[in-house]
C-alpha cells in the first residue's frame, strides 16, 4: 500500500483547470521530485494535498485512508501527518528562532513547552543551526531562514514533508546549505515530495522524478532514466532546454 496515493486528482482556479487527472503513488521513505515549466501545476498539487486548494475531482489517500477535503476534521488529521515548506520563509519576525519552531507544537498541538523546546533544539542541530536558537529572523541569512522554516515543519513531526521550491528565493551561494539539509532528511528516510528546478540536486536525491506540464503528468521515471533518456517528445524538449543552460 502506498504511503501517499493520489488518484485522478483535478483542481481549478476560477474557470482555469490547473490540475487534470493527476495520479501518483509515493512509497514510505521515497523522495519524489516534481519538475516541469512554470504554471504546470506542481505547486498547486502540494497545496491540494494540504487542503489549501480544494480538489474538484479525484482522491488522496494516506496509508489507504482517504482525506475528505470538505471535512475540517479530516483535513486536520491529514495535516498531522503532512507538513509543507513554501518558497517564502514566513517566519514570525517578532519571535526568535526557537519560538518560531515551538509555537505550533505548543499552541496548536498542546505539547509541553519544555518538551517542544528540547525537540526544537535537536532539530536545529540537525539543520546545522544549534547556535542560532536565540537569534531573530532578521539576523539570519536567507539560507538560514529557510532551514528554520524546514525545522519548523519538522517540529510538527510529519510523516510526509512537502517542499515547494525551497531554494528559489535564495541567492545562489545560499542554495547548497538548504539542499544539504534536505539531503540529510532523505538519508534519514523521510518521505518527501519536492518541487524543484535544481536538476543536479533532483538527479542526486530523487527516488522518482515526475514531469508535469499543463496540469498533467507527462512522464515519470528514475532520475537518470527520465532526465537523460526521456521517452516523450515534451519531456525531451523540456530537459533539452534546461540542461543546455
Amino acid at each position: 500500500m502506498p504511503h501517499l496515493d493520489i488518484i485522478n486528482l483535478s483542481a481549478d482556479y476560477a474557470h482555469l483547470k490547473v490540475l487534470s487527472g493527476v495520479s501518483l503513488s509515493v512509497e514510505k521513505g521515497e523522495v519524489v521530485c516534481l519538475v516541469g515549466p512554470s504554471g504546470s501545476g506542481k505547486s498547486t498539487l502540494l497545496r491540494v494535498l494540504m487542503g489549501l486548494t480544494l480538489p474538484t475531482a479525484g482522491a488522496v489517500k494516506v496509508d489507504g485512508r482517504e482525506i475528505d477535503y470538505h471535512s475540517k476534521a479530516s483535513v486536520r488529521a491529514a495535516r498531522d501527518r503532512m507538513a509543507i515548506v513554501f518558497q517564502q520563509y514566513n517566519l514570525f519576525q517578532n519571535m526568535n528562532v526557537l519560538r518560531n519552531i515551538t509555537i505550533a507544537p505548543v499552541e496548536i498541538k498542546g505539547r509541553p513547552r519544555r518538551e517542544a523546546e528540547e525537540e526544537g533544539r535537536r532539530i536545529l542541530a540537525r539543520m546545522g543551526l544549534a547556535e542560532k536558537h536565540a537569534a531573530y529572523p532578521d539576523q539570519l541569512s536567507g539560507g538560514q531562514q529557510q532551514r528554520v522554516a524546514i525545522a519548523r515543519a519538522l517540529a510538527l513531526k510529519p510523516e510526509i514533508l512537502l517542499l515547494d521550491e525551497v531554494t528559489s528565493a535564495l541567492d545562489p551561494e545560499l542554495v547548497n546549505e538548504v539542499l544539504d539539509a534536505v539531503r540529510g532528511l532523505a538519508a534519514e528516510g523521510m518521505t518527501m515530495v519536492i518541487v524543484s528546478h535544481e536538476m543536479a540536486f533532483v538527479r542526486e536525491v530523487a527516488s522518482k522524478v515526475v514531469m508535469m506540464d499543463k496540469g498533467k503528468i507527462v512522464e515519470t521515471g528514475a532520475p537518470r532514466e527520465l532526465i537523460d533518456r526521456p521517452k516523450t517528445e515534451r519531456a525531451r524538449e523540456f530537459f533539452g532546454k534546461i540542461l543546455r543552460h
